[in-house]
């Protein structure tokens, strides 16, 4: 007999872990993370086979997410952009070795 399992329990934030960001319950796997990967067309199985020790209930559970709290997620994905494009300039004016 399978186990049931309460879809709310799957993801979580604590504020030591991944910056205080939703994550995975028990991983260090944000909810961004997955988000990336299935926005360069990554479909669920394919991420689950990147994260090995992802369950597919994981990787939807993250999904579902970011799709009910979309706003928050895509916040998080531009200050991220904003720093790589930070840090991609200070490298190339030689600030950064």
């Amino acid at each position: 007999m399978s186990t049931i399992t309460d879809i709310g329990t799957l993801i979580m934030r604590t504020p030591e872990t991944c910056g205080g960001r939703p994550r995975i319950a028990g991983r260090r796997v944000s909810v961004q993370a997955i988000v990336v990967l299935y926005k360069q067309g990554m479909s669920p199985e394919e991420i689950a086979e990147e994260f090995e020790f992802l369950t597919l209930a994981q990787i939807y559970a993250a999904l579902a997410y970011y799709h009910a709290n979309k706003d928050e997620i895509e916040a998080y994905l531009a200050e991220e952009k904003v720093e790589y494009e930070r840090l991609e300039a200070e490298y190339i004016a030689g600030k950064l070795k």
